[in-house]
């Protein structure tokens, strides 16, 4: 098929206007029309200079503390943009333009594109959201909460299983039940060359997990305020951990006081609403916390969710944590579990944790139940090649 170089170079143009903005030195002289026009505005009232007096080739604008016409705008960004970039251009109007407070207008959370990021916004707004809004913030977070499930449920319970069954290893298996890999494994000094084969005098199996609790789950989460997305993620996990029968699962979140929330896991929407994101951070008096309520150290796992930023006591920090795996517990420390990838950590703290075996690494939620899975068979985590 042929392309029309003046067609080619045209929409060369309108594409860098777009991106320029119109700004008298954006080289294009383009003008535009219709629905680029409307997408131009959009981006203009988000992203345009509303310092300088707007001409007709000016990107400026702003969505000011207007209601109606932020709604207007969420309105538009919908119509023109996919979620991903609705999403995003959401995140910045709040960040940029300073609109948190609309969100306390049922209105206008009827109206915004739910996301992690939103639910994270919504939390550290909680307390000050009066009774008319409170409902239709949960149904905001209800659905965002309720997506991720769908995404992340399944997956993890199938891991997990399959890591528990594993995990309880017998020696004297059902046909169907022997893991041939550890199997041949144990057996190899009985190979016999002549044959080409090795005779099992040693039979390593699976073992049913499922029928009892096998495995402790403690989720430690910091609830300091740069880590909302990884307590939204954490609070759904929680809850898809506390579904499966053979692990008791707790959940901790804690800035400078401690909070348990393991009654309330029925309910992952019920748990952000008792977060209250923001404040300082004591890793230490959560993890004497945690450590306080682990009866079998061998069959528990501890994951720390935290930037590690301390406001305790350092050294009692780390002495836990060596003290909590030296009795047996598998320590996982997660410097967030997002998709966002590692925020600004404290990377002290990283590295002397990973000098004592622990090594502190961003997860994402992909990743969440095949580092579970290796901390519950007692292997190597997969630690992402970025660390």
């Amino acid at each position: 098929m042929t392309v029309d170089p003046e067609q080619a170079a045209a929409e060369r143009l309108r594409r860098w206007r777009l991106v320029l903005g119109g700004d008298e030195a954006d080289g294009t002289g383009h003008a535009l029309s219709g629905r680029d026009a409307a997408m131009d505005g959009a981006l203009t009232a988000l992203y345009g200079k509303a310092d300088r007096r707007a001409t007709g080739r000016d990107r400026s604008g702003g969505l000011g503390a207007s209601a109606p016409s932020v709604a207007r705008w969420l309105g538009d960004i919908r119509t023109y943009f996919p979620t991903s970039v609705v999403q995003v251009m959401q995140r910045d109007a709040i960040d940029r333009l300073g609109l948190s407070a609309l969100l306390l207008e049922p209105e206008m959370l009827e109206a915004v594109e739910a996301d992690v990021h939103l639910v994270g916004t919504l939390l550290s707004l909680s307390k000050a959201m009066p009774e008319t809004v409170k409902e239709t913030a949960r149904a905001v977070v209800r659905k965002v909460v309720e997506d991720l499930e769908k995404r992340l449920a399944a997956r993890t319970r199938a891991t997990l299983t399959g890591a528990l069954d594993r995990s309880a290893r017998v020696h004297r298996p059902r046909h169907h039940d022997i893991d041939w890999n550890r199997t041949i494994a144990a057996n190899l000094k009985h190979y016999l060359p002549e044959y080409g084969t090795v005779v099992p005098e040693r039979l390593v199996g699976y073992g049913r997990a499922a029928r009892s609790v096998k495995k402790e789950v403690v989720l430690c989460v910091d609830q300091s305020g740069s880590m909302a997305a990884s307590v939204v993620h954490a609070a759904v996990f929680g809850a898809v951990l506390a579904s499966m029968r053979s692990i008791d699962t707790r959940l901790v979140l804690f800035d400078t006081a401690v909070v348990d929330l393991t009654d309330q896991l029925d309910d992952p929407v019920d748990v952000l609403f008792g977060t209250q994101l923001g404040g300082g951070t004591d890793i230490n008096r959560a993890l004497a916390y945690c450590q306080s309520r682990i009866t079998r150290p061998a069959e528990t796992v501890v994951v720390l969710i935290s930037d590690l930023y301390e406001g305790g006591i350092r050294d009692e920090m780390l002495k836990r944590v060596a003290a909590m795996k030296a009795s047996g517990v598998q320590f996982v420390a997660l410097l967030a579990l997002s998709d966002e990838g590692a925020p600004a950590y404290d990377r002290e703290h990283a590295a002397a944790l990973a000098a004592l075996g622990a090594p502190a690494f961003a997860c994402t939620p992909e990743l969440f139940p095949e580092v579970m899975a290796a901390a519950i068979e007692k292997r190597p985590l997969p630690v992402p090649d970025t660390v």
